[in-house]
């Protein structure tokens, strides 16, 4: 997902989306900053944790099946759920939203009791379950799903009109969920392994889903059911539906697993600057495999879909709303100059491929890993491209955009994300603790290293600290607390005394000890401050640090 600018973007049809930027405001993805500690309830706990109803199975397969119904904006469908018993249990927890209504479910074709508490849904299993036995249910639902308020900050299904009149329908849901719009194990911690998603929709309009469509099956009645089928491991949010008056084209990207098949899906009236403005998406593979390793999905391919909000990271399906323009929305969110280079939506929501659908938070209090790395992937972009100066200004630049009023990490178990400086900040620690390792092979060594330690996986963000410490032979755990639990900016005390630099950490997180390059005179060097004072003979009477650490300082004149 990406931050929000505030802007005027909701309830208006793709063709008549305008740049209309009132003010500039930086928002959590979740809301604004929460101003006192948030109250909790069971269906937090029932959304947020692995509960009994959801720890003794292994999901492994999903077929949805949705049909979409234009005219009076409501879905009808089911979903097939296959799962591995990892021990017997009775009760299997399906997590479907309010308004949509669970109507029936059935294991080897009987029916199964089934009982409401809140979103969840609890159903009662008459079959023995065996561990390692391999089973399934079959949920039927249907009903008109929550409409989008704010997609995708506040998301939901959004019925739009393009300018010709045809029907624009599309889904977003991170953080809401994707129970929103189809019954589903709504927890990060388990993905299917494979997926095939069925959407059946009036035969003047195209669906656009995840992974590579197998088949288009014409009915009677005047619709057409699209099959989607992906074959690798998805995160639940990362489904969507696209259903539009869609053109389209394709092209072979030359990757480092062999040929890459891009598609491009949008508006007839926009085709001409899509075909402009998409260009950038060979170049934004490129520079992405080069950091981070081979693209996470050559067997499902790569698309982007053209939608009437800004756009989202779906998995292998890339939404699309800004504007065919570079910049978000036209503006660049540094001040540098160089995010104007690039089309924001594009290289933002492409980069997640790696960070978010390739790697994936278990728990969404752990959504920084998604969050921080892909804000980090833009300045990469502008380095792979303009150079290291270019990328540290576009880095740098975006700290204008970070509150420090609330810490990144979230709760845990409970649905509950950090704020929105998971993004600026953390790219900016990112960047830090780059100049910190002091060595840009090992650094892109380690960020490919993730992509292929973890690849496919769902982890925690305590997982990804220990990779880091390990593969740099650094401990930055006190760094990734003080800038994740932590609002504090660090603050560099020295003050000079007698021929001698006197240096101390202030305002961190204990054992705080993060290096530090600075200038003295003439001379750059890396100082080493820990919480207590120390002293290093100097000549020098001036100090400035480097302005790729994002840490303040403060001369110190009573030693």
């Amino acid at each position: 997902m990406l931050f929000e600018v505030r802007t005027v973007l909701k309830s208006k049809p793709v063709n008549k989306l305008k740049k209309q930027l009132f003010f500039f405001v930086f928002l959590s993805a979740a809301g604004a900053v929460q101003a006192q500690d948030p109250v909790f309830t069971r269906q937090d706990t029932l959304r947020g944790s692995i509960t009994s109803g959801r720890s003794w199975w292994d999901l492994t397969y999903y077929h949805l099946r949705v049909q979409v119904q234009p005219g009076d904006s409501s879905l009808r469908g089911s979903t097939v759920v296959r799962y591995t018993v990892l021990e017997p249990h009775t009760i299997l927890q399906i997590d479907l939203q309010e308004p949509l209504q669970i109507m029936r479910v059935e294991q080897e074709g009987q029916p199964l009791a089934f009982e409401r508490d809140g979103n969840a849904w609890l159903i009662t299993l008459e079959k023995e379950q065996k561990t390692g036995a391999h089973e399934q249910v079959e949920v039927f639902y249907a009903g008109k799903p929550r409409v989008a308020v704010n997609p995708p900050w506040d998301g939901g299904v959004q019925w739009e009109k393009d300018v010709r009149g045809n029907w624009l329908i599309t889904t977003s849901c991170q953080g809401l969920g994707a129970s929103v719009w189809w019954p589903c194990k709504d927890h990060m911690y388990d993905e299917p392994d494979s997926m095939l998603i069925s959407v059946t929709v009036p035969d003047n309009l195209t669906d656009v889903s995840n992974g590579r469509l197998r088949s288009v099956e014409k009915h009677s009645d005047g619709t057409q059911t699209f099959h989607w089928f992906v074959g690798n491991p998805i995160n639940n949010y990362g489904v969507n539906l696209n259903v539009g008056n869609y053109v389209s084209w394709q092209e072979v990207f030359r990757g480092e697993k062999g040929p890459l098949d891009l598609s491009y899906y949008v508006l007839p009236d926009d085709l001409e600057k899509a075909k402009t403005q998409f260009a950038q998406v060979p170049k934004m593979l490129k520079a992405f495999e080069h950091w981070f390793g081979p693209y996470p999905f050559y067997e499902d391919g790569y698309k982007i879909v053209q939608v009437p909000y800004l756009g989202m990271e779906h998995q292998s399906s890339v939404t699309y709303g800004n504007q065919f323009m570079n910049g978000y929305l036209g503006r660049d969110l540094s001040n540098s100059g160089w995010g104007l280079k690039f089309d924001f939506i594009i290289i933002h929501e492409s980069g997640h491929e790696w960070f978010a659908n390739n790697i994936t938070y278990r728990d969404i209090a752990d959504m920084w890993i998604h969050e921080s790395f892909t804000n980090y992937s833009e300045s990469l972009y502008v380095e792979y491209y303009f150079g290291k100066k270019a990328a540290s200004e576009y880095v740098i630049g975006t700290r204008s955009i970070i509150q420090n009023k609330a810490q990144v990490m979230g709760i845990f178990g409970v649905n509950h994300r950090g704020s929105g400086d998971m993004y600026a900040k953390g790219g900016n620690m990112l960047h830090m603790i780059r100049q910190v390792l002091n060595n840009d092979e090992k650094w892109r060594g380690i960020l490919r290293g993730l992509n292929r330690e973890f690849r496919h996986a769902t982890v925690e963000g305590k997982a990804i600290i220990r990779y880091i410490n390990s593969e740099s032979g650094t401990d930055f755990t006190p760094v990734f607390r003080q800038y994740l639990e932590d609002i504090r900016i660090p603050v560099l005390e020295y003050g000079f005394k007698k021929g001698r630099l006197h240096y101390r950490w202030a305002n961190v997180v204990d054992d705080f000890a993060m290096p530090v390059k600075v200038s003295l005179g003439n001379e750059v060097i890396f100082l080493k401050p820990t919480t207590s004072w120390k002293q290093l003979r100097m000549k020098a009477s001036q100090l400035t640090v480097d302005p790729n650490f994002y840490v303040s300082s403060l001369q110190v004149d009573d030693l």
